[in-house]
């Protein structure tokens, strides 16, 4: 299985950091034997950084609604995503869980249309220090997973970023042994859920990836990428983590 290296850019990209999106797909371009590369930048920087890219890596979506048109001020549509040349979109990042309320069944909701549309489907979970504490990490994970990825997804197309949510942009990691056990469980659901289509599915790693951690964690079992947020800022550090992950037997 090709890892998926994707940079979240959050709320951050302005026309000033088009030479990041430039270095990042040259990096790309570089690693297109062994990994695909994505990077996520805000709604209104998509079209310029997919010009930027010029095919050479995807360009996706931060969020989208799960209507396909109509009276929904400030939503984003799959539709609009594909038009500004985007080919993937991640869907339940903790904060929209967080900030905007959103619960599992509206991520289901988005993660069935984007899969519709075609999109890349990159859906996000993961638990609370205080969950991880009570033992609870995998049964969280186990909800999430059951009601936040519909049925009828094209299986191919779609990703897990498990990302603990006390790890990201703290700069702790979990053990390499924790990451591992946390996936061997989700590939566990995910067969048990879909059979063997459930193999096909990449599973992320997210939380406080950097580029002198990206190759141990990337060498991990079950470990099919990593959802990077601020260091995917930096073609640098981008492309330190992208060469961490190198190819796979």
């Amino acid at each position: 299985m090709r890892q998926l290296i994707a940079g979240n850019w959050k709320m951050h990209g302005l026309a000033g950091q088009l030479p990041e999106v430039l270095g990042i797909a040259t990096s790309a371009e570089a690693a297109s034997s062994y990994a695909d590369i994505l990077i996520c930048p805000p709604a209104t920087f998509i079209a310029r950084a997919a010009v930027a890219a010029a095919g050479r890596m995807a360009i996706g979506g931060q969020d989208c609604s799960a209507e396909a048109q109509g009276a929904f001020t400030g939503d984003i549509s799959t539709a609009m995503l594909l038009d500004a040349g985007a080919s993937a979109v991640i869907v339940g990042h903790s904060e929209r869980r967080h900030y905007h309320g959103e619960t599992n069944e509206i991520v289901s909701a988005k993660a069935a249309t984007a899969s519709h549309a075609g999109l890349l489907t990159i859906i996000c979970i993961g638990e609370t220090q205080a969950q991880r504490k009570a033992g609870e990490t995998f049964s969280v994970c186990d909800d999430q997973i059951a009601q936040s990825l519909p049925d009828g997804m094209n299986l191919a197309a779609t990703a897990i970023a498990h990302e603990p949510l006390w790890a990201i942009g703290s700069g702790r990691v979990p053990s390499s042994q924790e990451i591992v056990d946390v996936h061997e469980h989700i590939r566990k659901c995910l067969v048990a859920r879909f059979g063997a289509d459930g193999k096909s599915v990449r599973i992320l790693y997210g939380g406080s990836v950097k580029p002198d951690n990206a190759r141990e964690i990337l060498a991990l079992p079950e470990v099919d990428g990593a959802l990077i947020g601020g260091a995917s800022l930096k073609a640098a550090d981008f492309d330190a983590i992208v060469r961490s992950a190198g190819p796979r037997a």
